[in-house]
């Protein structure tokens, strides 16, 4: 039987589950850039693949993808921004979304070098999930398993809320930090763009609420777009609610850069209160703020009080 696959330049166009399930078998990486079908694949990215294919050789392939066209790809439709789908064994590895060169570049380049580790030296590879293909799909099947009053996806890995601040958004750093983030080998279970209102900003930031930024801080986080996060560690007896805290580093940016040089905040915050990301204080602060921020999300364990938002938001 001839194979349907067809070739354009250097990146192979997966329309059907078959070419799909050929792609996941395949050796060394793949870059797949997933379009939607009124816009097409991504064109300023093609020459840059180009240029690294010819630089690295083999072990390296392109390919793009219609999510209308593929199932597996239903959570990606509608997005208006590129997103390319890093595979290596049949499993994702990284997702970057935007057509940003310099990241698409190094993560390629990063993706490659622990590809070959693998192959060559048996470490073990770094799976990754994203949300649109992890956390919508586990509460979808919990839906049909126990029937829509149980409309909650429970969370037994140990959890904690990650938000990347409308600062560090606005400079177009949100691919970077959860690169980042995800080399340091946190899971981001979910990962939403939001605008927080003021009163959302004053409940999440209320033991502030007697200091002199909070006004400055409320309008901060209430005046874009920011990110949040569900973040977990794959081991779940670590502490990811400190591991997160140590890894952003001090609020304070110009103590972050003296104290914890490589923490998020040393290398993304400005001053007060554009310190880019918020961490959770302890485990009783993560599990309240999930539960606020995703009330249809059950956290194991959780122990704190359940407020209605709406009484909050009044």
């Amino acid at each position: 039987m001839v194979s349907k696959k067809k070739e354009i330049g250097l990146q192979v166009n997966i329309n059907n589950q078959e070419l799909w399930e050929e792609m996941l078998s395949s050796k060394g990486l793949t870059v797949v850039d997933v379009y939607q079908s009124w816009c097409g694949p991504c064109k300023p990215v093609v020459s840059l693949f180009r240029k690294i294919k010819l630089e690295v050789g083999n072990g390296l392939h392109f390919a793009t993808a219609e999510a209308d066209s593929l199932d597996v790809l239903e959570k990606y439709r509608g997005k208006c921004e590129p997103t390319f789908l890093f595979y290596a064994g049949g499993e994702l590895v990284a997702v970057v979304r935007g057509a940003n060169g310099p990241l698409l570049h190094k993560t390629i380049l990063d993706q490659l070098e622990a590809e070959n580790k693998v192959l060559e030296q048996g470490i073990e590879r770094k799976v990754i999930k994203d949300a649109a293909l992890s956390i919508e799909e586990e509460s979808v099947s919990q839906d049909q398993e126990y029937g829509e009053e149980d409309d909650v996806v429970s969370l037994e890995k140990s959890c904690t809320l990650a938000i990347i601040k409308p600062d560090a958004v606005a400079h177009g750093k949100v691919d970077e930090i959860i690169l980042k983030i995800q080399e340091a080998g946190f899971e981001i279970l979910t990962n939403e763009e939001r605008i927080m209102t003021e009163s959302e900003t004053r409940y999440l930031y209320q033991k502030r609420s007697e200091e002199e930024i909070f006004k400055k801080v409320v309008q901060h986080m209430s005046n874009g777009p920011c990110r949040l996060l569900i973040i977990s560690w794959p081991e779940k007896d670590k502490d990811v609610v400190a591991a997160w805290r140590d890894f952003i580093g001090p609020s304070d940016t110009e103590a972050a850069k003296r104290e914890n040089p490589e923490s998020l905040r040393a290398q993304y915050g400005t001053i007060m209160p554009f310190n880019a990301v918020h961490g959770s204080e302890n485990r009783e602060q993560a599990n309240r703020e999930l539960e606020f921020f995703f009330p249809n999300f059950k956290i194991s364990g959780s122990d704190a009080d359940k407020v209605p938002r709406e009484e909050i938001l009044q």
